[in-house]
């Protein structure tokens, strides 16, 4: 890719999201995905057009909401959700999807619940991104879950399949080199630190999120990931989910864009919203990268002094749903009762004191 990499215009996309739960068939949730899918495709040509009016910068990067096409499962289980809410690796969603980017000249990033052939009667959390010619050129897929499966569960097997640098992409493109992280993961700090080692220098963020006026865990996190790192963050919310059992405000608002000081440059407030969007300048990042100083956080790391004190603790057991290499399909209860394991175990050891 090119090195010089003109500043353009970033936007989190705060949406609507309608909640599949209550849909009988396949059949109609994917007319609700057509139809989300649609009005997503108005919002973003719509919402390019305008700032590029107001700002004269061309709209390069668009990051969609947590789950945006289907909402989250609310009490069903592994195998209902993958039959109901979860598309293929090459499915007419993605077209679709690919199809705005082609329309508009843009990089698209969600998150999605994905199922793969290669892991049978599970499904993944995926945060995407696609490429302005409709290709999918990421595919991060969500390390740490309460309720939903993830590569560190089936880890053996996945690296087998994938390799271990599929567990932390970055792509480079003529915007830059762009990763992904899903949802509360902004809250794991190795997280974003494996991506940048890795090159990653702007951060899609996918998320359905406390709509709050108050300083959330998140929001604190977005901050702090995007100095530490000296990255782009461009951090999603929903605008609401509808047609669940629960009020739909509750997720609603904070879209925003975090710059490499940490710094919010934009955010929306509560509603469907084009305000959460910023210029992204990697020019200045990297130029800001190569200055030695105090802020230089990156070139300032000592990780060879942590990697034994990760090397010696393990927490959440890897591989949790392979036995004798064949995939567990877990319910509920599973997860929880790892967790129970996990602290029982952090209590023994002396981590965790009574």
């Amino acid at each position: 890719m090119t090195k010089s990499v003109e500043p353009y215009n970033a936007l989190a996309l705060q949406v609507t999201c309608h909640a599949v739960n209550g849909l009988s068939s396949r059949q109609d949730v994917s007319q609700r995905m057509a139809k989300t899918i649609a009005n997503i495709a108005d919002q973003i040509r719509g919402s390019k057009g305008f700032i590029s009016s107001f700002s004269g910068l061309n709209t390069r990067l668009v990051v969609l909401p947590e789950y945006f096409l289907t909402g989250f499962p609310m009490g069903e289980s592994v195998e209902v959700w993958s039959e109901k809410a979860c598309i293929e690796m090459e499915g007419p969603e993605y077209l679709a999807l690919g199809k705005i980017c082609q329309d508009n000249d843009i990089f698209l990033s969600g998150n999605v619940y994905e199922l793969d052939p290669n892991f049978p009667g599970i499904y993944f959390q995926v945060s995407f991104i696609i490429d302005p010619s409709g290709e999918v050129i990421l595919r991060y897929r969500r390390l740490i879950s309460m309720y939903a499966p993830t590569p560190h569960d089936v880890l053996e097997r996945y690296i087998e399949v994938y390799g271990e640098e599929s567990l932390f992409p970055v792509v480079d493109t003529e915007i830059g080199r762009l990763a992904a992280v899903a949802s509360e993961e902004i809250l794991y700090p190795e997280i974003i630190r494996a991506l940048t080692l890795r090159g990653a220098e702007v951060i899609c963020h996918s998320s359905s999120e406390v709509g709050s006026p108050l300083a959330t865990p998140k929001n604190i996190a977005k901050q702090a990931r995007a100095y530490e790192n000296m990255v782009y963050i461009v951090s999603a919310n929903s605008a609401g989910i509808v047609d669940i059992a629960f009020p739909a405000a509750s997720t609603d608002g904070g879209s925003k864009v975090v710059d490499f000081h940490g710094s919010v440059l934009a955010e929306a407030s509560v509603g469907e919203s084009m305000c959460g969007n910023a210029e992204v300048d990697v020019a200045a990042l990297r130029s800001a990268r190569l200055r030695p100083g105090m802020t230089n956080i990156l070139a300032r790391q000592r990780l060879e002094i942590f990697a034994p004190t990760y090397e010696r603790f393990n927490v959440y057991p890897a591989n949790n749903l392979l036995a004798d290499g064949e995939i567990i399909v877990p319910d509920r209860k599973h997860f929880v009762a790892t967790q129970l394991q996990v602290i029982e175990k952090l209590i023994k050891t002396g981590i965790l004191a009574q």
